[in-house]
């Protein structure tokens, strides 16, 4: 047991792994009504922003942008084409890949979806620079963490 004078490298609340997991849940859990109303989960949502930034693209490259295996990219891509915002169709120059673009609904749909940050900004309460500053930090833990081989499949990481 550590003296009181020491801190405790195992202390919960010292555990960068559980600040992320904590912010995680309480992030997204500001962006659920949100997104609501727009029909989309988060994950959804962020199929979405990858296709406004690019449509049309090819499923591995919104599993590349998103950091999302096929396995977990196919069922949301499979719900948001049902929805009728997406299609999927076989690549004209290469049979082997998807390619999935908009439909014109789902084109539509970033209007309302242009209201979301604002909107979470708001629910948050927290001042826009400490988001942009978090933003930067979590950018570089990232890089770092997959560097590492955080997501390396191979390797048996997530």
């Amino acid at each position: 047991m550590p003296d009181s004078h020491d801190v405790d490298p195992l202390a919960l609340d010292r555990q960068v792994c559980f600040a992320l997991a904590v912010a995680n849940r309480a992030v997204l859990g500001v962006y659920r009504p949100i997104l609501e109303p727009m029909g989309l989960t988060h994950p959804q949502y962020l199929v979405m922003l990858a296709l406004w930034e690019t449509s049309p693209m090819s499923v591995k490259a919104i599993g590349e942008a998103l950091q999302l295996d096929s396995p977990t990219l196919s069922p949301l891509l499979k719900r948001l084409e049902a929805s009728g915002l997406l299609v999927r169709t076989r690549s004209r120059a290469d049979e082997r890949q998807l390619v999935v673009e908009l439909t014109e609904a789902g084109k539509a749909l970033r209007t309302e979806a242009e209201k979301v940050p604002p909107a979470v900004i708001d629910a948050l309460g927290v001042d826009v620079a400490e988001l942009e500053e978090l933003h930067r930090v979590l950018t570089s833990v990232n890089a770092a963490a997959l560097a590492a081989g955080a997501l390396d499949t191979k390797k048996g990481s997530p």
